[in-house]
């Protein structure tokens, strides 16, 4: 799986103040932590949890070759099984989306990108066990599954404290919804971002939010 602009938009957008545990899930190559790595002090304890073995061990590989190789702890397992002995102040994931869809031939990109192995109330239900009081669960998905994620955490008691409406230009329709949600009453903080502004030129805003982990920014 190639790494692409869901994940970094989530790894460069979310909110990291007063993360000290981060728990990111379904890591893949760990292009997200690595991201959350770059963006939080020494101290933050990130764990990544991936039930794809060929996945995590090119996580781990990916790991070792960064500046953050004591920082980053890739496990093994399915969310559902997973058990920490800690809970976290920060859930990020980039989860399957797909639900009604053909399913490609290859299983391992059925499981990716299909919510076969991970349905979103699963997201939902095991990121408020494993969530500390006060703490936030943030995804990137299509816009059309965001608002069904959306619906989906709303009714089942979840407050969506901040979302970013992504688009690939600002004439095309909207095709991606980053959000943080909490499980404790919070206003809404609305954002906006376009990619492209004329041609395959970056607009400033999305220039600025990629300068730290892009060289051509």
């Amino acid at each position: 799986m190639k790494v692409g602009t869901d994940a970094v938009l989530l790894g460069a957008w979310v909110d990291v103040k007063g993360a000290h545990r981060i728990l990111d899930i379904g890591t893949g190559c760990g292009i997200v932590s690595l991201l959350l790595a770059q963006r939080t002090p020494e101290s933050t304890i990130i764990e990544a949890i991936e039930p794809e073995a060929a996945a995590v061990a090119e996580a781990i590989e990916n790991v070792k070759q960064s500046p953050w190789p004591g920082k980053v702890l890739i496990r093994q397992t399915t969310l559902q099984n997973f058990t920490p002995a800690h809970p976290y102040d920060l859930i990020v994931s980039n989860p399957p989306f797909f639900s009604g869809s053909q399913l490609p031939p290859a299983a391992y990109r059925e499981r990716a990108r299909h919510t076969t192995s991970l349905t979103h109330l699963e997201l939902q239900q095991h990121s408020e066990r494993l969530l500390a009081k006060g703490g936030t669960l943030a995804v990137v998905l299509p816009t059309h599954e965001g608002n069904r994620f959306m619906a989906i955490a709303v009714e089942k008691g979840w407050f969506v404290s901040a979302r970013l409406a992504f688009f690939a230009r600002a004439s095309k329709p909207q095709e991606r919804w980053v959000l943080e949600l909490k499980r404790q009453a919070a206003t809404c903080r609305e954002q906006r971002l376009v990619l492209y502004q004329d041609g395959e030129q970056w607009t400033d805003d999305y220039r600025a939010l990629m300068g730290d982990f892009y060289l051509k920014a």
